[in-house]
């Protein structure tokens, strides 16, 4: 307890002495680049396997096959432009040049997915998505999405400040979600249904998403290699030169073992919003009312919504991040235990007040993750000396894309396996145990392995030894 309150009192004073870097307004500019992301992440994640399986009439199976092997390409992409931006000089920054441009390509092929032609092939029809679906993730989606993220290390060293953009980012993402998933089953009704309605709620979506990317994009302004450096002196490894290869820049995050550990948190806390954002089928079989997701959408974004307002006071509260994440997913987990018992008792009320509480208990290190990344970068400099920013932020893109598109795969391979019928009214008893199995179990076993790896996760406590033995 002791330790634990000198290392708080630390970080108070720590807090006190730093500098700040952003007004409000770009604070609030920088987190609505998250509209862009999530009109991408929460149409696909929510609704494309079913528009594909129910509209298109794609094997649900295979669909799952395609994703699995498209993430093949995610995981050197995540380093590779991780890498670009870190090498990327320009007037706008390392950044910011790459987030701009990059969302055009996420808009152009997020629209093709929803674009299918009906008299091509079936065979060129799974040709087509896998193509667009691959360049959407491998390609733009990891440019746009890699650059955002690190800018939270480029345009302010303030770690307070970068709390808050966290906090404030994933409002405007959960919000979004909410929104998309609330209300796009209601507009491709509205636009007639079927494959044209789903073309045009795609297109919407997307123009929505350049407008927002782009003036995130010119609310903030990245700090120079001059400011970055200021009152961080740490000499390289004895040997070690200014520039490195990709081979270098992995080499550094494979030593790094926090970020080992984000990323695996990372990729499991997308796998588990993967599954659950296939509640769509649950509720569209089980509960018999597609339009429940909106609700279901509600009771997860409003309370991570509040959640998030109250994490930056909440981490000065607990000296950290580390003791927050870790308890509140501590309630995470007993939350989504709530949501299988009440489940299978057959109450949506309290399926309902039981998601609320996991979804509370989640916020904290939603809204600190960037942060936290953050701090893991700063344990690669004070243990290597070297500036790795954009290469350690491809873990938000990594673990989005390839947690995202397992647990699509997944979804889709288990629907498969249960003997799924697109688009039947009816479907088997065994499909009926799988979407149980999909939307209560699952959820839960994830948020437990997240939380069996925040137990392991105190970087700011080896940051601040490492500080304290650089003297």
């Amino acid at each position: 307890m002791d330790e634990n309150k000198e290392i708080k009192d630390k970080n108070e004073q720590h807090k006190h002495e730093e500098k700040t870097y952003l007004t409000w307004v770009n604070k609030i500019g920088y987190g609505s680049g998250d509209i862009a992301g999530n009109v991408v992440y929460a149409l696909l994640s929510a609704f494309v396997m079913i528009f594909l399986t129910d509209t298109v009439g794609m094997n649900a199976g295979v669909v799952g096959t395609l994703i699995a092997v498209s993430k093949l390409f995610d995981g050197v992409s995540d380093i590779f432009f991780g890498s670009l931006i870190d090498k990327t000089n320009t007037k706008m920054g390392k950044a910011r040049p790459w987030m701009l441009y990059g969302y055009f390509g996420c808009a152009i092929c997020l629209v093709a997915i929803f674009c299918i032609p009906a008299n091509l092939s079936a065979t060129a029809q799974y040709a087509w998505f896998f193509i667009a679906y691959t360049l959407l993730n491998a390609g733009f989606y990891t440019a746009n999405n890699i650059a955002y993220s690190a800018l939270t290390a480029l345009i302010t060293k303030n770690n307070h400040e970068r709390v808050q953009m966290g906090s404030i980012r994933f409002m405007f993402a959960f919000g979004t979600s909410m929104l998309i998933q609330t209300i796009t089953v209601g507009l491709v009704a509205y636009f007639g249904g079927g494959a044209a309605a789903w073309r045009t709620v795609a297109i919407i979506y997307a123009i929505v998403g350049v407008i927002s990317n782009t003036l995130s994009v010119m609310s903030v302004k990245e700090l120079t290699p001059e400011e970055l450096a200021e009152g961080e002196e740490v000499k390289p490894e004895p040997g070690e030169e200014e520039k490195y290869t990709l081979i270098d820049a992995f080499k550094l995050l494979i030593k790094n073992k926090y970020y080992l550990m984000i990323c695996a948190s990372y990729i499991l806390m997308q796998i588990y919003s993967a599954t659950l954002n296939m509640g769509i089928y649950y509720m569209t079989y089980v509960l018999k009312n597609a339009n429940l997701l909106g609700v279901f959408s509600w009771f997860i974004n409003i309370p991570m919504i509040i959640g998030l307002l109250f994490t930056p006071a909440l981490v000065l509260k607990f000296g950290g991040m580390y003791k927050l994440n870790l308890m509140g997913y501590t309630i995470g987990t007993l939350g989504r235990l709530g949501v299988v018992i009440a489940g299978y008792l057959g109450s949506v009320p309290l399926m309902l007040v039981c998601t609320a509480i996991a979804a509370l208990g989640m916020s904290p290190l939603q809204g600190d993750m960037n942060a936290l990344i953050a701090t893991c970068s700063e344990y690669t400099y004070l243990t290597h000396g070297k500036r790795v920013d954009g290469t350690m932020y491809s873990c938000t893109s990594l673990g989005t894309k390839l947690g995202g598109g397992i647990g699509t795969a997944l979804a889709g391979w288990l629907l498969a396996f249960s003997g799924y019928v697109g688009g039947a009214a009816v479907q088997s008893a065994s499909t009926m145990n799988m979407l149980h199995i999909m939307y209560l179990w699952m959820p839960m076993i994830f948020n437990l392995l997240i939380t069996l790896i925040l137990t392991r996760l105190n970087v700011e406590k080896a940051n601040e030894e490492l500080r304290e033995k650089l003297g």
